[in-house]
């Protein structure tokens, strides 16, 4: 079906919902690259005015990437509960728009998620300003649980990200202490594996779970390995708390990635049936970006934002603990200079709180694009504004293995001390048991109680 929208004498056309979307996508490289972009400013807001006026209902009719062709359409198409869509069947994307902004509460939006698509999601986000994107986030309520309990209103949880370049157990058990007594580790205690092999994702489990059970720690641990590689040490009576993966709005991308919905779904089965989360079945942990299906010439002449919504969609399937966008990580290829980067974070928060995940981001980028720690900083207050579950902790906000820029241990102190915020109920209560930060931030500080023997672990 096509569309079409006068803007200022001249007629604009746009031969399918898939040209659509990515004509009236804001600025962003990967899209110019990918040659999927606006020509020009007015051909963007012509584009724009005509997805305002198409309705909900036609994501229904019309798939970006057909059904037959790819399992996460399919997923998106088959899960879709058009009850839960009948209070908004009858809008438009604009019209969405307003009621998002206006009537729409938290118990609204929770009720509209099994009925709401990503691509729908991603519509509506093309069409608002960065202000809306957070109103609207900050009314979104997802909690989930594990050893604690994360997302609850007036929180803020960081990932404890203690990367090592050769995965030294010591410099990640160093690292681990900077960042609990720098109030770090509520989403989870999480490292990047300098190496995919089996027996250095196993020792590095090991010493996390020392860590965590020495000092009844009430958070959770993950080596983001690849998910093949985190069942072989399931297999092998690792401690696995949280199976991880990225993950990506195509099934062909996700072919890249190793990966596909039943491969994911066997993992969730056997981490639950670990019996390590006491709560039940969080025990997921997925990971996004946008530009990754493009990378892998994986897109399908789909825009960049929109297939980050369906990757939403994919990992919403199987209810995880945490998801996160690694915003700028990809490079300026996709996400050119700060002003794209704080975009793309703003959007890829609204769509996955939109759909129901408990949605962090990494705010980051690497040290060849156009950006810089200001950047980072008000893409950092921007999120806690609007409700971000989770950002990252690494030391100096410097990671030395990954060799890109992210936010630090001091940075989550920041955001939580300028805007109110708490950690997780249960990791706060154990913070002033142990001495590094009482729950009234005006009472003296306690003497830590971590002892430096932890850097001797492992």
């Amino acid at each position: 079906m096509a569309f079409a929208q006068m803007l200022g004498g001249t007629r604009h056309v746009f031969p399918d919902l898939r040209t659509l979307l990515a004509k009236a996508t804001p600025t962003r490289s990967g899209d110019s690259l990918a040659g999927l972009a606006a020509d020009s400013a007015a051909e963007r807001v012509a584009a724009q005015r005509a997805l305002a006026d198409l309705p909900l209902a036609h994501f229904l009719d019309e798939a970006v990437i057909p059904y037959e062709a790819d399992e996460v359409t399919r997923l998106i198409l088959d899960t879709h509960d058009a009850g839960a869509f009948g209070p908004v069947r009858h809008l438009t994307v604009g019209g969405f728009r307003d009621w998002l902004l206006g009537p729409a509460d938290s118990s609204a939006l929770a009720a509209l998620r099994p009925g709401l698509m990503p691509e729908m999601a991603a519509a509506v986000s093309k069409i608002m300003r960065l202000q809306d994107l957070v109103a609207v986030a900050a009314k979104c309520q997802v909690t989930t649980r594990f050893r604690n309990t994360i997302g609850l209103p007036g929180t803020l949880s960081v990932r404890l990200q203690p990367n090592d370049p050769v995965d030294d157990p010591h410099g990640v058990a160093a690292q681990v202490l900077d960042g609990l007594l720098l109030g770090a580790g509520d989403a989870c205690l999480g490292v990047n594996p300098a190496t995919d092999h089996v027996d250095s994702v196993c020792r590095l489990l090991d010493l996390l779970d020392q860590v965590r059970d020495r000092y009844a720690i009430p958070t959770q641990s993950c080596v983001l390995s690849h998910v093949t590689t985190t069942m072989a040490a399931m297999a092998r009576g690792a401690p696995v708390d949280l199976v991880f993966q990225s993950v990506a709005g195509t099934e062909a991308a996700n072919r890249g990635f190793g990966i596909n919905l039943a491969l994911l779904r066997e993992a969730r089965e056997a981490a639950v049936a670990l019996g390590r989360a006491p709560a039940g079945g969080n025990v997921m942990y997925f990971e996004t970006g946008q530009g990754s299906a493009l990378s892998a010439d994986a897109h399908h002449g789909v825009d960049q934002q929109t297939l980050e919504a369906r990757a939403h969609a994919v990992a919403r399937a199987f209810d995880p603990l945490l998801t996160n966008s690694v915003v700028g990580f990809i490079g300026p290829e996709y996400l050119f200079d700060g002003k794209q980067i704080i975009r793309a974070g703003l959007e890829d928060h609204f769509c996955g709180k939109l759909l129901g995940l408990p949605m962090g981001v990494d705010v980051c980028y690497t040290n060849h694009a156009e950006a810089d720690q200001d950047d980072m900083d008000a893409l950092l207050t921007l999120l806690g504004v609007a409700g971000v579950t989770y950002v990252m902790g690494v030391a100096g906000a410097d990671d030395v293995m990954l060799a890109y820029q992210s936010t630090s241990f001091h940075d989550g102190l920041y955001a939580r001390r300028a805007l109110g915020r708490a950690p997780a109920p249960e990791f706060a209560a154990w913070m002033e048991r142990m001495g590094i930060a009482p729950l009234d931030p005006e009472a003296p500080a306690l003497p830590p109680r971590l002892s430096p023997a932890l850097i001797g672990l492992g």
